[in-house]
């Protein structure tokens, strides 16, 4: 029996034997992207850093378009799919909040999002957005309130704000205060490895 399964393994070198790598799609906007930085500096390429000092063998596919919307995000969800990822972090909304959208219409197309991908039994992690307070305390707090719900609804873990320790700080950011310059991407990798990584 020994030698059957050693003649057997002869037939497949070690060499020509490769394991599927899992795939994390990051799913987004500029934030996601990385608009303004080296892709080297953006967040994806930093996660993927963190997966393989940590011995995990996921391929890490940015799929983030700047200036897309939670619209333009579900017109394209599907194609997405090509990439067979195993989870997806999933971070859209900031740009509908900064043209005013009306927080339910924000909600109604994440949730298809989020739904598209759990018919699929892919894993979701959950990034949530904040837009300035200028725009009103109540027009804030609405928006916020559309990523915690959608967490709750879809008990999908969840990152309360993307940007947090990162927004609002000049240094860390670009000329135009919304997006992260190379040192606000390191701190934004730790906010997503703090949740990815028990999910690994």
């Amino acid at each position: 029996m020994l030698f059957f399964f050693a003649l057997l393994f002869s037939f497949f070198p070690s060499n020509q034997v490769k394991a599927v790598e899992p795939v994390i799609l990051c799913f987004g906007d500029s934030l996601t992207a990385g608009w303004g930085v080296s892709e080297k500096e953006n967040y994806p390429t930093l996660l993927q850093q963190k997966l393989r000092e940590n011995g995990f063998p996921h391929k890490v596919v940015n799929a983030g378009i700047s200036g897309d919307t939670t619209a333009s995000g579900l017109n394209r969800v599907k194609w997405s799919l090509r990439t067979n990822p195993s989870l997806v972090i999933l971070v859209l909304g900031a740009n509908d909040g900064l043209r005013g959208l009306p927080p339910n219409v924000i909600k109604e197309n994440m949730n298809k999002i989020i739904n598209i991908f759990k018919e699929k039994k892919i894993s979701i992690v959950l990034g949530g957005m904040k837009i300035p307070p200028n725009y009103g305390i109540t027009s804030s707090k609405k928006f916020e309130l559309v990523f915690h719900e959608l967490a709750a609804q879809h008990k999908t873990p969840f990152i309360p704000f993307f940007l947090e320790g990162v927004a609002g700080h000049p240094e860390l950011n670009q000329g135009d205060g919304i997006h992260p310059n190379a040192a606000g991407y390191k701190i934004i990798s730790e906010n997503v490895w703090r949740i990815l990584y028990p999910l690994l």
